[in-house]
């Protein structure tokens, strides 16, 4: 069985309704997943600014370079310092679905939403996260700590690398 996850702060979630997503607010209601390659990115509390990337097959070698050749990283995660002492005091919860109601729609970013005509998720099972630098470090993920995600956000934008830029309206400008 494949399995997809949803991570959040709350513990008590006992049922995933469909709902508007407020970056795609023309995409009818839905339940958002993520899949477990691309967990990582979620690994940080809800409203933390973030950006992510990683190599994907047409990535240049001057990005490669620039951006990757001096880690051993599967992911990369830059988010504000300013972020570090929530991060250390957040308890997070993995969510584990099904994927059987669940199709692809990206999946360069691993995201996943659920079928038209799901009303409803049950999680097959929920689990605290635990110590969230741990977590990304067995993850394989470099998190870089800068004071502002605004220059690499700009710099990323034309590079050819897959970049995932999360909560970015939280960033500081």
């Amino acid at each position: 069985m494949s399995l997809l996850y949803h991570f959040s702060e709350d513990p008590n979630i006992q049922v995933f309704v469909p709902r508007l997503h407020p970056s795609h607010p023309s995409l009818p209601p839905a339940v958002w997943a993520i899949d477990e390659a691309h967990g990582p990115m979620y690994y940080l509390p809800r409203d933390c600014p973030r950006i992510a990337f990683r190599l994907k097959e047409d990535t240049s070698e001057e990005d490669k370079a620039y951006f990757l050749d001096q880690t051993h990283a599967e992911m990369v995660i830059a988010v504000e310092s300013g972020w570090y002492t929530a991060i250390r005091n957040t308890v997070l919860y993995r969510y584990t679905f099904a994927a059987e109601s669940f199709s692809c729609w990206d999946t360069g970013a691993g995201y996943y939403r659920t079928h038209s005509g799901v009303s409803a998720v049950y999680p097959l099972k929920v689990a605290p996260m635990g110590d969230l630098f741990s977590r990304l470090c067995e993850a394989n993920v470099e998190l870089r700590l800068t004071p502002s995600l605004t220059s690499l956000r700009e710099f990323l934008l034309p590079r050819t690398l897959q970049f995932s830029m999360i909560r970015m309206r939280n960033a500081r400008q």
